[in-house]
């Protein structure tokens, strides 16, 4: 059993009673090898910010569970190098089993979610109760989940997203004990995440997605006021990587994203931790395709890895500055 307290890492009580106060989001950003790490932490500590390293199961099984123990204890003091202290959070992404979260909790996760919206609605609870009563024993936080995401990433996969129903949060909240929980309101997973008729265009030509449903998430505020709120499938999509990917070889078609002037709306509520993963896929995976198409003969995999990492480490400042406003917060 390792604490993830030895580590260095804190829980996401604290952070998320100060987003809520303050009015932002924590970003919770996923990664899968030390270049994205780097640039996690160094974007968030030139920014001040609080966060969330995000592990999905098979970013686990990629890493190694020991490996990445390893890495949010280097997290930990590579901030510290860099000269601040920010509070940092290891957290499973998409727990889909009481076993995984457990493994997690006594491998050094400081915070997990057990993800059991593709289940009926009581064993949803069933599940979701008892990872909380093992988590808690070890003052480890837990995120539940109600509705479902439509879309693909890692080993979550769902063909319609179910939007969240205000009738059962109160319920859910009070029977499992969670910490925070994740809602469906119109964002999905991956970097498709609409389909080009269910958009419009803007004055530019470019397609615009139907809106989120703040209306939901007022709703759910309305009935657990103050309750932290988490939001996944985040990404905006940002069309100039999609661009650079296209002009280099790729073939990323109907490629479109969450608007950031609506996950700014919603960092302002009680939303206080907003998942983004292909944003930072497509700006790492634009990185690389530019090096490769420019330097063909190229090999040596410091210098494509080494700039993916730099375009990284501009994309999370940006989302820390302007989308999310967990910058000077840390």
């Amino acid at each position: 059993m390792v604490s993830y307290k030895d580590l260095g890492l804190v829980n996401t009580r604290e952070g998320f009673k100060k987003a809520i106060a303050g009015q932002y989001a924590i970003p919770a950003f996923n990664f899968n090898n030390m270049e994205q790490m780097q640039a996690i932490v160094a974007a968030c500590v030139e920014t001040s910010s609080p966060v969330i390293l995000q592990v999905s199961s098979g970013a686990r099984k990629y890493a190694n569970q020991t490996l990445l123990r390893y890495m949010a204890q280097g997290a930990v003091e590579y901030a510290k190098e860099l000269g601040k202290n920010i509070p940092i959070t290891l957290h499973l992404d998409h727990g889909d089993s009481f076993e995984l979260c457990k493994s997690c909790i006594d491998m050094g996760f400081s915070s997990v979610m057990i993800d059991g919206s593709h289940l009926p609605y009581e064993e949803n609870v069933a599940v979701t109760k008892k990872v909380v009563e093992y988590a808690h024993q070890h003052d480890v936080t837990v995120e539940g989940e109600l509705g479902v995401l439509a879309g693909v990433e890692d080993e979550v996969s769902a063909e319609h997203h179910t939007y969240t129903e205000p009738d059962q949060v109160v319920d859910f909240v009070t029977r499992t004990g969670v910490d925070s929980l994740a809602i469906s309101i119109g964002t999905s997973h991956g970097a498709n995440k609409f389909k080009p008729e269910q958009c419009t265009r803007n004055a530019e030509g470019i397609l615009v997605p139907p809106p989120l449903r703040f209306d939901i998430l007022e709703e759910i505020e309305r009935r657990i006021p103050g309750f932290p709120i988490v939001l996944h499938g985040a990404s905006s999509v940002p069309q100039e990587y999609v661009k650079i990917i296209n002009e280099n070889g790729g073939a990323l078609k109907d490629a479109i994203g969450i608007p950031e002037e609506q996950l700014r709306k919603a960092a302002k509520s009680a939303v206080c931790k907003i998942n983004i993963d292909s944003d930072g896929r497509l700006a790492m995976t634009a990185s690389v395709r530019k090096t490769f198409n420019d330097s063909p003969a190229e090999f040596d995999p410091r210098k494509y890895l080494g700039p993916a990492r730099d375009e990284l480490k501009k994309l999370y400042m940006h989302k820390c500055e302007h989308v999310l406003g967990s910058a000077g917060k840390a």
